[in-house]
């Protein structure tokens, strides 16, 4: 969970670039590139792909940030940016590639927490792989709108300007993903328990 200190913070970086600030625009770029990064490759399941895509997606973030009127505004709408830059590559592909689809990986967490009780964490690390896992067999939109809640911190309403759907159409796809992984959740608890 982001704190409100890296909101606050955020804004600022947002609010100084957009006025020219470079130092500001590298700050900026600095923390979210990563996570425009994760959130093409979860669109599009092909890392050069989504590099290219989240590159392509900063060009165009820089040349649009003088317009942007609301700081707070800022994560949505680079997000929405990559999610179109995503959808126009994905168009492409279909149109040279029929049958074929890319499968996405949701890359391991690092294991650099602080090791207190071996046998929890590794309880832990395994509860992790295995949602990251079921995540990764959810469709593709309920996959998208499950990461940008869960491991980008986004409301519902910013998944909404960022996926561009309905406020209603993200909540529909969160209570259907977070219901398949409780039934794939559940299937591991009855193995162990079996």
């Amino acid at each position: 969970m982001r704190s409100d200190k890296e909101h606050l913070l955020d804004e600022y970086l947002v609010t100084a670039a957009r006025v020219g600030d470079e130092r500001a625009l590298d700050h900026l770029v600095a923390r979210f590139h990563p996570r425009l990064l994760r959130h093409a490759y979860r669109l599009l399941g092909h890392e050069a792909m989504a590099q290219d895509m989240a590159q392509e997606a900063w060009e165009q973030i820089v040349r649009g940030l003088a317009g942007l009127d609301d700081a707070r505004a800022f994560p949505a709408w680079a997000y929405r940016i990559v999610t179109r830059r995503c959808a126009r590559a994905i168009r492409q592909l279909e149109k040279n590639r029929t049958g074929q689809k890319a499968l996405a990986a949701e890359p391991a967490p690092p294991a650099d927490a602080p090791h207190v009780d071996q046998e929890a964490d590794r309880t832990r690390q395994t509860n992790i792989a295995r949602v990251l896992a079921a995540l990764q067999t959810l469709p593709g939109p309920q996959k998208a709108a499950l990461a940008l809640f869960y491991l980008e911190d986004m409301s519902v309403a910013d998944i909404a300007i960022a996926l561009e759907i309905p406020v209603g159409t993200v909540k529909t796809r969160l209570m259907h993903g977070r219901s398949k992984i409780r039934d794939i959740m559940k299937g591991y608890d009855d193995e162990q328990a079996g």
